[in-house]
């Protein structure tokens, strides 16, 4: 018998422009100049600034069996890993599940507290995704960001539901979701408009 595989899914907070990101990232900054309060983190106020309003998309973000991020998301290092990092979460990161990061510098597994472990993928997203399948078994995965490795699973058609989260600004300028994406056809699953996001749930179809 064939072993189900769970959907390929993926979230991601951007501004009503488009972008999951502003210029000048820095390690302070890791989403750049997002017209935030110095922190960096307006385009994710609504995560914090009212989580029980949103606490039914927080905990969605992070119910998959398995993780797939860019080298970006993960953290600020680039080039050779030329010192120990170990993603922006802390010790005991939100995933508690495997998360499959896309780099071109291979890195031993890094295991963290709460049943996540990093694991470094030089090989390209298909490869990625098929190690994130087989960890999550029958559950989904999860494409986390940022909007450049979205862009390449998008692309390759590799995406299942796509989940956005829009924040009510504009950038003008940064990392731009559906950059060099073909044209896709999007069924919407749901929406909901909170205080500070609206969020909508889109099928990808074939």
């Amino acid at each position: 018998m064939t072993q189900r595989m769970g959907r390929v899914v993926c979230d991601i907070t951007i501004s009503a422009d488009g972008y999951s990101a502003g210029l000048n990232q820095t390690e302070e900054r890791p989403f750049g100049d997002d017209g935030g309060n110095g922190s960096g983190d307006k385009l994710h106020a609504w995560m914090f600034d009212t989580p029980d309003e949103n606490r039914a998309e927080v905990d969605r973000m992070t119910a998959a069996r398995a993780f797939i991020m860019g080298r970006n998301m993960f953290g600020p290092v680039r080039g050779e890993w030329d010192r120990q990092w170990n993603g922006w979460w802390g010790d005991d990161p939100p995933f508690h599940a495997p998360v499959f990061v896309l780099t071109h510098h291979a890195r031993e597994p890094q295991p963290m507290d709460g049943g996540t472990t990093y694991h470094f993928v030089t090989d390209g997203i298909a490869s990625a995704l098929a190690q994130a399948q087989a960890a999550a078994a029958d559950g989904d995965v999860s494409i986390q960001g940022g909007a450049n490795t979205i862009n390449q699973y998008l692309a390759a058609g590799l995406i299942d539901e796509l989940r956005l989260h829009i924040v009510p600004f504009t950038l003008g300028a940064g990392t731009r979701l559906f950059e060099g994406v073909p044209p896709l056809e999007l069924e919407q699953v749901k929406s909901r408009s909170a205080t500070l996001v609206t969020h909508l749930t889109y099928r990808v179809r074939p």
